[in-house]
């Protein structure tokens, strides 16, 4: 059953690299949108009662206040905030002193878009009181819609509390019932962000089942099973903070294609060793793990006792170990060939003399970063025994002190290189982190700066369209009032807008609105409609006919051009007066005349 399960995952994830759509579908699978309004009700409780109160008393009128809902999903726990913020703002009599920004953000887009409406359905009354149902939402068909005083102070945006900056000088975060979906490092990473995030003595919301862990010199509970947290005046250490920054991922080879990559490297390896090695040789990593053996080396490498090690560190055997420690990383730094010769180790058959040579590998592409490492057998010259003789019995010892000593100080210029090149490493390194830092600081103002302007833009936006809603709203009772048929057309005669009194005359319902005006039927007999109005479009001289309709009424009927506030034409508007009582009149008084006359 597992194999079958592991045939059902690889399937899947080949029906993943077929179809991207898929992506998006099983991301959304994998999101947990469970929320709701004045969710742990103590938490909220303590918050309006204690904290709020304590927060808006210490800020001097005209203030703005400032919070982050991280992971807001469909908005209610913002929501949830700017109402008890509204009543605390009530209960101390400083309505309009201060004010609260609220930025709420989810990873989820669609949530973020459900959470800009505002919209919700009627079994919220379950969470949310009578009273605050009454005084903060608006009914919406079968459901609710949040009121427009407490909508204004929420700005929603997608975000990604992990990678992307976050807000900071917050008063208050709320941070609930996501932590516990992360692992204990991500938890230990996000902690001192919103540490760095609030302003001093801040208040950090967390779920009812989370904690700040081990954390505690960062913040300081508020009430045991509040939830709530207060920010310490504890100073954050840069090198704690794990700033979040977006960056494209360097790509990484997927392990269900392990074998064309081995089969790859295998085949520009064969063709390097072709080209420039002949003796027995391996392929190693910057770390030393064998990639590919060429050749039988077996006098060089030996597997080392218990847990199966493929490094050539441990399979090095004697007279070959130290050496290796010490040139394998050199040759890598340098980017240089590095030659030990005649190493003395020790084989199965006795010892050997061996040069080892170690070239960095920078072409071909797939190989960068490696070393090939040689071995070569070297032969040792046998001198003739008188000359042992003459030579004497302290020579060899002199002659291996003297190598000893020439390979320490090999090994001390080795690691006095080492310690530079560190050195230089730790030095840039430090300069690259405080241009970063500075860049941190740059992009956090210049956030701060975008974030203030697109609220006066939203500000902006949200008071014309309230202008714009009056409008059509003056206009259709000015419409309705005037009980006369008007119908409004584009420039291609279709229409555009109709009076519910053109209804009497004109077969129109709501889904006719974009059809043109010759497929509508019309009470009026009237068959030179279309082309009066066609020569209105194009001389911009009106019409005025009197005409009648089929069950006899009759109606005055002006074709005038439609001109927009910039004086562009852009269209024709028809209006029709009942004129059937006048005519009535005409015609009896024309009776009573000709009665006269007789």
């Amino acid at each position: 059953m597992a194999i079958h399960q592991l045939d059902r995952i690889a399937d899947y994830v080949l029906y993943l690299r077929e179809n991207p759509q898929e992506l998006d579908l099983l991301f959304k699978e994998l999101l947990i949108g469970v929320t709701r309004f004045f969710r742990d009700p103590a938490s909220w409780s303590l918050l309006a009662e204690h904290r709020l109160p304590q927060l808006l008393a210490a800020y001097p009128t005209g203030s703005a206040l400032r919070a982050w809902v991280a992971g807001c999903s469909t908005g209610e726990e913002a929501y949830s905030l700017a109402i008890i913020f509204r009543e605390a703002q009530q209960r101390m009599g400083s309505s309009g002193r201060h004010s609260l920004q609220i930025f709420a953000t989810d990873l989820d887009p669609d949530a973020i878009d459900q959470a800009r409406r505002g919209i919700y359905p009627a079994h919220i009354a379950a969470d949310v009181s009578a009273e605050r149902l009454k005084r903060f939402f608006v009914r919406n068909g079968s459901g609710y819609r949040i009121s427009k005083e407490i909508r204004e102070m929420v700005v929603f945006a997608p975000h990604n509390v992990l990678m992307d900056p976050p807000f900071t000088k917050l008063d208050i975060l709320s941070c609930r019932n996501l932590l516990i979906y992360l692992g204990r490092e991500l938890q230990k990473k996000l902690l001192p962000l919103f540490h760095y995030c609030l302003k001093p003595d801040g208040i950090l919301m967390l779920g009812s089942v989370e904690s700040i862990g081990g954390l505690s010199e960062l913040f300081s509970p508020l009430e045991g099973k509040a939830c709530l947290f207060q920010r310490s005046s504890s100073h954050q250490a840069p090198v704690d903070l794990e700033f979040p920054c977006r960056h494209l991922a360097t790509k990484i080879g997927s392990p269900m294609n392990d074998k064309p990559a081995t089969a790859t490297l295998q085949s520009l390896a064969d063709q390097l060793l072709l080209r420039q090695f002949s003796p027995a040789a391996v392929l190693v990593n910057a770390s030393g793990d064998l990639v590919y053996i060429n050749g039988r080396t077996g006098n060089y490498l030996e597997p080392a006792a218990g847990k199966v090690n493929w490094n050539i560190h441990a399979m090095a055997r004697r007279g070959l170990r130290h050496e290796l420690a010490l040139a394998l990383p050199e040759a890598l730094r340098s980017g240089k060939p590095v030659l030990c010769r005649n190493l003395q180790i020790s084989t199965n058959s006795g010892m050997l003399t061996v040069d080892l040579a170690i070239r960095p590998i920078d072409e071909p592409a797939a190989l960068r970063g490696m070393a090939m490492v040689v071995f070569c057998d070297v032969a040792v010259a046998t001198a003739p025994p008188d000359a042992v003789g003459k030579l004497g019995g302290s020579r060899p010892r002199e002659a291996a002190l003297a190598q000893a000593l020439a390979q320490l100080e090999q090994e001390k210029k080795s690691l006095r290189e080492e310690m530079q090149a560190a050195q230089e490493e730790i030095r840039t390194t430090n300069e690259e982190l405080q241009s970063t830092n500075e860049e941190l600081t740059t992009s956090k103002e210049e956030m701060h700066s975008i974030n203030e302007r697109l609220h006066t833009v939203n500000r902006e936006l949200q008071s014309r369209v309230d202008d714009l809603s009056t409008a059509d709203n003056d206009m259709k009772n000015l419409l309705d009032s005037t009980d006369t048929a008007t119908v409004f057309l584009n420039r291609a005669l279709h229409v555009r807008r109709f009076t519910t009194q053109a209804t009497r005359l004109f077969k129109l319902i709501p889904c006719d609105l974009g059809r043109a005006l010759s497929d509508i039927v019309t009470h009026l007999v009237y068959p030179g409609l279309i082309d009066d109005t066609s020569e209105v479009l194009r001389s911009l001289v009106g019409s005025d006919r009197e005409v009648a309709t089929d069950d006899g009424r009759w109606f005055q009927v002006k074709i005038m051009p439609y001109r927009t506030l910039k004086n562009v034409i852009d269209g024709v508007v028809i209006t029709c007066n009942d004129i059937s009582r006048a005519k009535r009149l005409e015609a009896q008084l024309k009776a009573i005349t000709s009665a006269k006359e007789c």
